[in-house]
C-alpha cells in the first residue's frame, strides 16, 4: 500500500502523545497503566482510517481500545476520526482509545501474554495468491501469536468481503482447534444491524450490494466455558 500523506506527518503524530503511541513496545505489559484502569483491552489489527475503532471506543466506554496500523498516514487519519467522534460530547481526547504504530509481525514485542481480551480483524488484505498465504492474518503462524497475547476470555472477531479469505480462515480456525460461532455468509442480509459497527470498507461494500462474511473464534478457556454453557440458548433451549 502506498499512501500520500501530508508534509510533517511524523511531527503531527509526535505532538499527539495523548492519543498516538509511536513506540508501543515500551508499554508491553503496561497498557492498563497507560489507560489508567483495569478495563478489558480490545485491539484492531489493520485499522485503516480508524472508523471502526473510533466508533467502538465511543459506543463501548467500559472497554479500552487500541487501533493498530503500520502506516503513519493512517494513524494520522484515525487520530482525526477518533477526536471527531468524541467531539460530539465536547471531549478532545478519547479516554479509552490509543492508536499504535507497528507491524503486526512484531505483536509479541508489544503485548505480553494474556494482556488482550479481544482482537478484531476487519477486511484484512486477502493475499489471494497461494504463495502468499503465510501473510494472511488468519494463517496459523499468526494464530500462534494471538494465542499468546489473548487472555482467558480471548476471542477473535473477523470480517471480510473475500470469499477466498473467509474459506481459508474458517479452515485455519478449525485446524487450529478453535471454537467458531456467529458465522455469517451475509452479515447484512436482513438490513443493517446497529450492533455491528462498520469500517470504511464495509460501508463502501455494503453500498455496492456486496456480501460481508463474519465469524467469531474463541481461544480463551473462560470464554470457551461460557460458550458451552450458553450455546443452546440461541435455539430456544
Amino acid at each position: 500500500m502506498r499512501l500520500r500523506g501530508r508534509k510533517g506527518i511524523r511531527e503531527n503524530l509526535e505532538q499527539q502523545e495523548d492519543l498516538v503511541v509511536l513506540d508501543p513496545g515500551q508499554y508491553r505489559g503496561k497498557w492498563a497503566s497507560l489507560f489508567g484502569n483495569d478495563l478489558p483491552i480490545h485491539v484492531e489489527f489493520g485499522m485503516g482510517k480508524g472508523q471502526f475503532i473510533s466508533q467502538m471506543s465511543y459506543k463501548h466506554q467500559n472497554v479500552n481500545f487500541i487501533g493498530v496500523d503500520m502506516y503513519d498516514e493512517l494513524i494520522r487519519r484515525a487520530s482525526e476520526k477518533g477526536r471527531n467522534v468524541w467531539a460530539q460530547d465536547g471531549v478532545d481526547t478519547p479516554p479509552n482509545l490509543k492508536l499504535a504504530l507497528f507491524n503486526i509481525e512484531n505483536v509479541e514485542q508489544v503485548f505480553e501474554p494474556g494482556e488482550i481480551e479481544r482482537l478484531y480483524l476487519n477486511f484484512s488484505d486477502p493475499w489471494p495468491k497461494a504463495k502468499h498465504a503465510r501473510r494472511r492474518l488468519t494463517h496459523p503462524r499468526f494464530l500462534d501469536k494471538y494465542s499468546q497475547i489473548l487472555n482467558e476470555r480471548g476471542e477473535i472477531h473477523f470480517k471480510t468481503d473475500s470469499v477466498t479469505l473467509f474459506e481459508f480462515s474458517l479452515n485455519a480456525f478449525a485446524d487450529y482447534g478453535l471454537q467458531m460461532t456467529n458465522i455469517s455468509l451475509d452479515l447484512h442480509r436482513d438490513g443493517l444491524n446497529e450492533e455491528h459497527v462498520m469500517t470504511e470498507y464495509e460501508t463502501k461494500f455494503v453500498g455496492q450490494g456486496m456480501q460481508i462474511h463474519r465469524c467469531e473464534a474463541i481461544l480463551g478457556k473462560e470464554a470457551l466455558a461460557s460458550y458451552h454453557k450458553n450455546r443452546l440458548e440461541k435455539y430456544g433451549k
